[in-house]
């Protein structure tokens, strides 16, 4: 039977078209176009801004040891000089500075200014906190050599550590507003320690110490260090890890680093700062020190 014959006895319509299949007009083939609305995706953010994002500073800065002025005898440094531990830590280190180049800080200050981590909003539990290493210079005023484990014993202090220009006017940024409010306070102080590690660096400092007082003013000058100390091994703790920008640390009555921050302060960054001196001082001033103003382990 044809297809015509076919299509009369059963009575459908069908259309023959060459080449094809037979299509039912009694049944729609393609369904109306709906208008729904899709539903907005926010954009991604480029894997560059992403890569680059700064993170809170998620671990506690300084040192597990608790810092003293009294010099380490030969027998003490030979036992480290012994310790498996001590010397693989001192390996990894080595490996990790031998792979950064003579401009590597430098290099470092094109991404984000030298910001590495942002300075956290609270301050840092007192039984997760760490301690400031004992970091010595003298002082601008006298050039008396100073600790900074004496200077900060009971105090509460705001540490700017300084290595370049920029660096000084990174620090200015986080410590204006809290030296506007409390320095006048009586616990509290705020030290800043010229840090030049190396030896041309650390000679020209000392050749123009003269500018120097000129341009630090009267009443800082006795809480203002010049240092040459090696940091080298203690820079990883502190998380000082670009000698171009500046660090700031708040340091409580016991040693201990409570908060800190780098490059160049953000407004919430500063005001986390002001907020956070605020908080020690208040408990300090409740419960003020009563043993004697020597740390222990001091000479």
């Amino acid at each position: 039977m044809s297809w015509l014959n076919r299509s009369f006895i059963t009575g459908r319509r069908y259309v023959f078209l060459p080449q094809t299949r037979l299509i039912h007009l009694s049944r729609p083939c393609l369904k109306a176009p709906q208008n729904k609305e899709k539903a907005t995706v926010p954009a991604k953010p480029p894997k560059s801004e992403t890569k680059n994002a700064l993170k809170l500073l998620g671990r506690p800065l300084g040192v597990r040891q608790r810092p003293t002025t009294v010099e380490r005898t030969r027998t003490e440094k030979m036992k480290d000089l012994l310790d498996a531990e001590t010397r693989m830590a001192q390996r990894r280190h080595l490996i990790k500075e031998a792979g950064k180049g003579y401009f590597h800080d430098l290099n470092m200050t094109r991404k984000n200014g030298g910001k590495t981590w942002i300075a956290p909003n609270v301050l840092i539990r007192e039984d997760k906190s760490l301690y400031l290493p004992n970091i010595t210079g003298k002082s601008l005023d006298t050039s008396v050599q100073k600790h900074t484990t004496t200077m900060c014993f009971q105090k509460i202090s705001v540490i700017a550590m300084l290595g370049t220009q920029v660096s000084e006017i990174h620090t200015k940024s986080f410590v204006a507003p809290t030296l506007q409010q409390y320095s006048g306070h009586p616990y509290f102080q705020f030290i800043q320690i010229n840090l030049q590690e190396n030896l041309l660096k650390s000679f020209l400092v000392k050749l123009f110490i003269s500018s120097l007082r000129n341009t630090v003013p009267y009443e800082q000058q006795a809480n203002y260090l010049v240092s040459a100390q090696n940091m080298e091994y203690l820079r990883e703790p502190l998380g000082m890890t670009n000698s171009r920008v500046g660090y700031v640390y708040l340091v409580d009555e016991n040693l201990k680093i409570r908060w800190g921050g780098c490059a160049d302060a953000t407004p919430e960054e500063a005001k986390a700062l002001l907020s956070c001196t605020g908080v020690l001082l208040q408990r300090l001033q409740e419960n003020p020190p009563t043993a004697p103003p020597t740390p222990q382990g001091s000479s």
